[in-house]
């Protein structure tokens, strides 16, 4: 299938088997920017997945300003762990690729390394960056060159240089953040002087045959005066003089509301940036990568097919599913697990100290590949799952795949759970049809799935499983002030699921992800909103990527938004809240409550596996309401300790 998708390209000497890419991507898998079995094993798993060529995740040319939780080949030190990366790759039967980098104000997630700005950059007001020296131009520029030196001897296929995202070559290139006033700022000549004298070192130290890309950004977005698309082909021509191959189109800055579009997160349509490339291509002449939310195979071939593009960028896809590859290929497009741009898993780990590196709510296994993998068990066990959500039918399916006996009970007539109604919200289908299919692909691996039907006590004495797991979830928190029973109070889920909808001014009470999505819902139906939360934040656990598109929603809509905000009464005419300090009533129509969720326990269980000598178990939002990747990754841990 896919003929076009997975038909060879030539790059310069270089013959990719078909035309997707793992792109870099950011992985935290090494604390001292040396190379990791972790990594290899991530690259491993997606070369044998099918992947055309792997891109190495953005990796320091300058030692002094590389961060620790970043690789690096600023050094010759370097260079073994990097060759053995390449040989596991070659050996895999793949093709590599290392993205060279420089950070500029990224690297401020390490306080030891050192911040290199374009121009004078004040950080408070006692402290200003200044701009990089010329002596500083000149010794990254043969960082750089050194760096694509090191790569060449490490066994790389081709190297790309990162000209996008704000990191430093974009600094100096965009009009939106350089100010500089000498040769290297001003004009659009001035502002490529470094770029181009970086691309012809790099270019320098590679073999005539040996593929240069180049990542950069189609445009800036949300910059004062940034890079305007007409600019960037401007530069593209330069930089295929200078020796660059192949574009790599992104988007995004790490600086403004357009870090949107660097891990464009389910709110953006497939595809966002493609025509952008298109544009790019068309005017260079250049062989050119797309990239923008393209996790489905079909989608893919209808960009190639369609001639806007050569090859197309599948990154978060293939960290959801390894195989994608090898089954859009085969045809086994129905077993492929899908993305749903959630970057809970992926970036969102990169912004988080808590989460120690990239993971995946549909892929529990992401960097976890050698001790993930399915290992058949040669004592089976019957095991009887309480709920049909994500969490339990990750460990069924684990448990399946390892031979066991997984009993799956759901009390609703769909699998899903929690999903399936965050899947309702503005903006998300692709998560209720991404839990809908995972449900479908459970049945046709054949676990024994019974719906509209409880776990019981009576059932557990009846089957006498060896596990028993409670991963029933959570149940929305009811409010617990007066007048919450009355007529014009609607809970969360009997809204989105369009039980009960309210008009008029509503009151949303509770700014977190549920309440700001069920804001956005009643929106779309008219109503004028204000949202009050406790807590002196709105949207506290949405992550950076989602919390902008939504706020945008938000605040372009009108939608008043009260912190520090409590709830002590409701009335028919309106919400009592208590707001630093003092009581008011804030007139409406009626209220949302949009609380939170508390687990559903099921001690009647637990106390008949405690009768029965059973083990027991309790997963996921049964155990504490938290993050949907946090109850796969516990039903994963579960499923392979059975």
């Amino acid at each position: 299938m896919f003929p076009k998708l997975f038909s060879p390209i030539r790059l310069k000497g270089l013959e990719l088997k078909n035309r997707i890419i793992l792109p870099a991507m950011g992985t935290k898998f090494t604390t001292d920017s040396s190379m990791t079995d972790q990594l290899i094993d991530f690259h491993v798993a997606r070369t044998k997945g099918g992947t055309g060529l792997n891109i190495m995740e953005c990796t320091g040319v300058h030692a002094p300003s590389t961060p620790g939780r970043f690789f690096s080949i600023a050094e010759d030190k370097y260079i073994p762990g990097f060759k053995r990366f390449n040989q596991a790759i070659h050996e895999a039967g793949g093709k590599t690729c290392i993205q060279l980098w420089q950070g500029s104000i990224a690297v401020a997630s390490d306080p030891k390394a050192m911040i290199i700005v374009a121009s004078d950059m004040q950080l408070s007001p006692e402290y200003t960056v200044p701009g990089a020296s010329h002596e500083l131009i000149a010794e990254l520029t043969e960082c750089f060159g050194q760096a694509a030196r090191r790569s060449v001897e490490s066994g790389f296929d081709c190297i790309e240089v990162h000209m996008a995202h704000n990191y430093i070559l974009h600094s100096f290139l965009s009009g939106g953040i350089n100010r500089r006033t000498d040769e290297y700022g001003g004009s659009l000549e001035n502002r490529a002087r470094f770029p181009l004298a970086v691309i012809r070192a790099i270019r320098a130290q590679m073999p005539e045959d040996m593929p240069l890309l180049m990542r950069i950004d189609a445009h800036d977005d949300y910059l004062e005066g940034g890079l305007t698309i007409e600019e960037v082909i401007q530069f593209c021509k330069w930089a295929k003089d200078a020796g660059v191959d192949v574009l790599d189109i992104s988007r995004g800055n790490i600086i403004s509301a357009a870090l949107k579009y660097e891990v464009p997160p389910i709110d953006l349509q497939w595809g966002f940036n493609i025509e952008n490339a298109a544009r790019i291509r068309q005017e260079t002449g250049m062989l050119t990568i797309g990239v923008g939310r393209i996790n489905d195979p079909a989608f893919a071939e209808e960009i190639l097919e369609s001639d806007k593009v050569d090859m197309v960028v599948i990154g978060r896809g293939q960290i959801a599913d390894p195989e994608f590859c090898n089954k859009a290929r085969e045809g086994r497009v129905d077993e492929i697990v899908r993305c749903v741009g959630c970057n809970q898993g992926c970036y969102d780990a990169n912004e988080r100290a808590d989460i120690p590196f990239i993971s995946c709510l549909q892929n529990p296994a992401c960097g976890h590949e050698a001790e993930y993998a399915i290992v058949s068990t040669d004592a089976p066990k019957t095991v009887l799952i309480a709920g049909g959500g994500m969490a339990g039918m990750e460990l069924a399916s684990i448990l399946k795949q390892r031979g066991h006996n997984p009993i799956l009970f759901e009390k609703s007539n769909t699998l899903g759970g929690q999903f399936i109604l965050a899947g309702l919200a503005p903006r998300k289908a692709e998560m209720k049809a991404a839990a809908i299919h995972r449900g479908q692909q459970l049945q046709k691996m054949g676990v024994d799935v019974r719906l509209n039907t409880a776990l019981t006590p009576a059932v557990i004495e009846e089957i006498k499983p060896d596990i028993v797991v409670n991963a029933a979830g959570a149940m929305p928190i009811k409010l617990k002030v007066p007048g919450a029973e009355l007529a014009n109070v609607y809970s969360y889920p009997e809204i989105l699921q369009g039980e009960r909808i309210p008009d008029g001014h509503v009151v949303v009470i509770g700014g977190g992800l549920v309440g700001l999505e069920t804001a956005e819902y009643l929106l779309h139906n008219g109503c004028k909103i204000t949202v009050i939360e406790m807590l002196d934040t709105i949207g506290a656990d949405l992550g950076s990527t989602r919390k902008i598109i939504v706020m945008e929603n938000l605040y372009g809509a009108g939608v008043d938004m009260l912190t520090s905000t409590k709830c002590v009464e409701i009335k028919p005419e309106g919400v009592v809240v208590e707001h630093e300090g003092k009581t008011e009533i804030l007139p409406c129509d009626a209220v949302a409550v949009a609380v939170g969720a508390q687990s559903t326990s099921l001690p009647e269980l637990e106390e008949c596996c405690h009768r029965l000598g059973i083990e027991y178990h309790c997963i996921g939002d049964a155990l504490k309401p938290r993050r949907a990747i946090d109850a796969t990754a516990e039903a994963a841990k579960l499923a392979h300790a059975v």
